[in-house]
């Protein structure tokens, strides 16, 4: 393995609200508690370990066994479940969607950033335990984010028609897409290991919380990650008391938009918070609650509550109330002892403007990391650039601007016509005096002739370039094939590519090649050749 790493900044691809907390930008003092330094965690541990009873513990650690009843667990997963009962255990939480086959790779660097986290606090305060811990996402709704995932360029999807959370998802129509699948996978011997997963998980699974959970227990489990389905009704039971001041107080709103008037000083904001942040969950249903003319109302049913109802139904059926992206981060701080979220860019975004929810509410505010991100490559792909004298950091920028770069570099004759263009703006300064001195309505004409002859030299610029463009056609078209398979679609290889491209080439040796090499605090985007 080789290494190298380029600032988040530099990547272009992450809001300056991230790179300024990267770089502890002051004016984001107020937004968050502790910064994530290996230090900062001594006190963190302390103001957790105080505000989290052991009744939660009990109750967690009751919900995780009856969730793992029906899986094949690692030693490691059962110790640290078993550790959660002790006061001195705390976890370190990655959440993600449930998306089909993990969706894009950032999935893993999730996970393999949170178990690491943990190992790192391990070794620093070997007084505690510490549980890495991955928060499925079985009460969103949105099943068209995840029914899908990339593989070499095609769309693997899974047609369905779907309503409610979608961890309640029955399995069916996964038949079809695992035959789609095979045929892709091909028939090497890590092929066959592929695919076994995807059918253990999706074909032998009765809904797609259950599919999940094996899939990433198989993934992970000798490194003793825990996994929740936080919608459990002993577990919402915890989350009572915040329900009912959510429901009567509205209090997530007024918090959260006071601190939405600071943070859109500088910065856009990354959601916006309802009068009331929670959904009524049924099967096949999951919608908004309203107050309106005295009345709760479930949007787009025939579904109300007097307060009275209301209040009753919440103590008979917590489970049936389902926090949005504003209350879901405080319902993860009251049923887990946890220490630190890791998350990716649009997570920060909107935990940042959750503090002043949680100081009013009295949780303890997570220290917010962001989670690893990983450029991979080959050994083959890098000598490539070697040759055509790229280096992979270069590879971040606009393709035409790569090109066009590279083209310029090579070129046997200069394209830029800097030079020519100050030039005639010096002979145009000369003509301006002209006008002055003899009529000043021949300014404008002028200035008129300037931009005219300035132009011309631009559009000559272009027409020598695509020229020698053409002329140097084949490194064009060799950068060009080899930042497109790099960056998909455009974008971040992350944020497009599936493991399983991976998977199929490196095996078995993937994670822990990923494991051995992700700093969690490094702070910096890796750049990996395999």
């Amino acid at each position: 393995m080789q290494t190298e790493y380029i600032s988040f900044e530099k990547t272009g691809y992450f809001s300056s609200l991230i790179t300024d907390y990267l770089n502890k930008d002051p004016k984001l003092n107020p937004f968050y508690n502790r910064y994530p330094d290996l230090d900062a965690f001594q006190d963190q541990i302390k103001d957790k370990t105080k505000s989290f009873s052991n009744d939660n513990r009990s109750v967690l650690v009751k919900a995780l066994k009856d969730q793992y009843a029906n899986l094949e667990v690692s030693e490691e997963t059962i110790n640290n479940i078993e550790a959660l009962k002790v006061s001195n255990t705390l976890t370190v939480t990655t959440g993600h969607q449930l998306n089909l086959f993990t969706g894009p790779l950032y999935f893993l660097y999730k996970i393999v950033s949170t178990i690491n986290l943990s190992k790192v606090l391990q070794d620093k305060y070997p007084e505690n335990q510490f549980v890495p811990v991955y928060w499925m996402a079985t009460e969103d709704h949105d099943f068209d984010e995840i029914n899908f995932f990339n593989f070499e360029g095609k769309k693997i999807q899974w047609s369905k028609d779907s309503k409610g959370a979608v961890g309640e998802l029955n399995t069916t129509g996964l038949d079809e897409v695992f035959r789609i699948v095979s045929k892709a996978f091909g028939d090497s011997f890590v092929a066959q290991d592929l695919k076994k997963l995807f059918e253990s998980a999706y074909l032998k699974h009765d809904n797609l919380a259950d599919a999940t959970r094996y899939l990433a227990n198989a993934l992970f489990k000798d490194l003793g990650l825990v996994i929740i389905d936080a919608n459990d009704q002993d577990l919402k039971r915890l989350f009572i008391p915040y329900l009912q001041e959510e429901l009567l107080e509205r209090t997530s709103y007024q918090k959260v938009m006071e601190t939405n008037a600071g943070l859109e000083k500088h910065y856009g904001l990354q959601v916006n918070p309802r009068e009331i942040n929670l959904f009524y969950l049924l099967e096949g249903l999951r919608e908004r609650i309203v107050y309106n003319n005295a009345v709760y109302k479930v949007l787009n049913t025939d579904i109300i509550w007097s307060e009275e109802a209301l209040l009753k139904e919440l103590e008979q059926h917590p489970e049936r109330f389902s926090p949005n992206v504003i209350m879901r981060p405080l319902y993860q701080e009251v049923i887990l002892p946890n220490l630190c979220y890791i998350g990716g860019g649009g997570e920060l975004a909107y935990w940042l403007q959750l503090k002043g929810f949680f100081e009013h509410v009295k949780i303890p505010y997570p220290i917010l990391l962001l989670r690893n991100s990983v450029l991979i490559q080959t050994k083959k792909q890098k000598e490539k650039l070697e040759k055509l004298n790229v280096t992979t950091e270069a590879l971040f920028q606009d393709q035409e601007e790569l090109i066009n770069k590279k083209v310029e570099e090579l070129s046997e004759i200069d394209i830029d016509f800097s030079p020519q263009k100050e030039y005639l703006k010096e002979q145009f300064k000369d003509l301006y005096k002209l006008a002055e001195q003899t009529d000043k309505s021949f300014i404008g004409a002028v200035k008129a002739q300037e931009v005219k002859q300035i132009n011309g030299l631009k559009n000559l610029e272009k027409r020598l370039l695509r020229a020698q463009k053409r002329k140097l056609s084949d490194e064009v078209e060799r950068l060009t094939k080899l930042q497109n398979a790099l960056f998909p679609n455009k974008g971040l290889q992350e944020r497009n590519t599936n493991f399983s491209e991976f998977y199929l080439v490196y095996g078995d040796t993937l994670i822990p090649n990923l494991l051995d090499t992700l700093d969690p605090l490094s702070g910096e985007f890796l750049i990996l050749t395999l």
